[in-house]
């Protein structure tokens, strides 16, 4: 991944990309999350784990991250007999897009904060202050 944003704004991105660049998601979980959008219903983690051809604590953790960041949905599976399993499943993709709007909206504020505070700090020579 690019160092700096311009960069990162150099770079051909999809719109994956934005799990990695919002999220901080590595690509097994943007394989995990592919799965699960490509499938008719919700799976349980031994479905995703044979899916992406990996052991079912390494796609576990994924899912994990992935319910972290909001992406996917857990679901709780009752058996007639006693005991549940869970079974995962996409987030509505308007739902993930709002939420990075917010998130995006929230860096460009920051963003735009620190930069006001950048030119008031070296106008005219001024020096930052420091801690020391």
């Amino acid at each position: 991944m690019a160092n700096s944003m311009a960069e990162q704004l150099q770079q051909e991105m999809v719109c994956e990309g934005l799990l990695e660049c919002i999220h901080g998601l590595k690509g097994l979980d943007k394989a995990c999350f592919r799965v699960l959008v490509e499938s008719e219903e919700p799976l349980p983690i031994d479905d995703v784990a044979d899916q992406v051809d990996r052991e079912r604590s390494t796609a576990y953790r994924s899912i994990q991250r992935l319910l972290q960041s909001g992406c996917v949905q857990k679901e709780q599976v009752n058996y007639d007999d006693g005991g549940y399993y869970h079974v995962y499943s996409p987030t509505d993709s308007s739902d993930i897009a709002a939420d990075m709007q917010r998130q995006l909206n929230d860096w460009y504020a920051k963003m735009g904060l620190l930069i006001q505070e950048f030119e008031e700090t070296y106008e005219r020579g001024g020096k930052p202050d420091t801690d020391e």
